[in-house]
């Protein structure tokens, strides 16, 4: 690792804070209305991603589910507690993200000032910290995958707006 100079040093800390300045003007140049389109998109991907789980849990009982299981060997009990385990810690997750989501939406049209939902949004952002760590660990599809990453941008940018430091991809 190279050392910085201590001139160096001086105008690297002018930079960082200049940084974090520009990105808190930027957050602060935003409208209440944009912010509000910002929530409504996190509100809607939060129940298109739990519809797409309800649709994906009920075709899991289908017939045809069943015929492509008979033809694999059939899971075993600690198999099957493994993948419920995962399905309630992602219903969990997802059910800790639509309540803090909601509590948001009443602090945020209940105040004129805007910023004074920081603390929720960073709610947000600790409830979709805990699903991108359950989808890491499971495999849910593509489609669950591309449903959470199109979520995953919405608490993202609304979390900038903010002057929050973005989720992990």
């Amino acid at each position: 690792m190279t050392q910085l100079k201590p001139g160096s040093r001086l105008l690297a800390a002018i930079l960082v804070s200049s940084a974090f300045a520009a990105g808190a003007a930027a957050s602060q140049a935003m409208t209440k209305p944009q912010v509000g389109n910002l929530i409504a998109k996190v509100e809607n991907g939060v129940d298109q991603f739990r519809d797409y789980l309800k649709r994906r849990g009920d075709n899991a009982s289908s017939a045809q589910g069943q015929t492509q299981r008979a033809r694999r060997a059939a899971p075993t009990d600690s198999q099957k507690a493994a993948a419920q385990g995962r399905k309630d810690d992602l219903d969990s997750a997802l059910d800790d993200l639509n309540r803090s989501t909601n509590r948001l939406r009443r602090k945020f049209d209940a105040t004129d000032t805007w910023m004074q939902t920081k603390v929720q949004v960073e709610q947000v952002m600790d409830d979709g910290r805990k699903i991108n760590q359950v989808l890491a660990r499971g495999n849910y599809g593509t489609e669950a995958a591309r449903l959470w990453g199109v979520l995953r941008t919405g608490i993202n940018n609304l979390a900038r707006a903010y002057g929050l430091q973005p989720m992990a991809v």
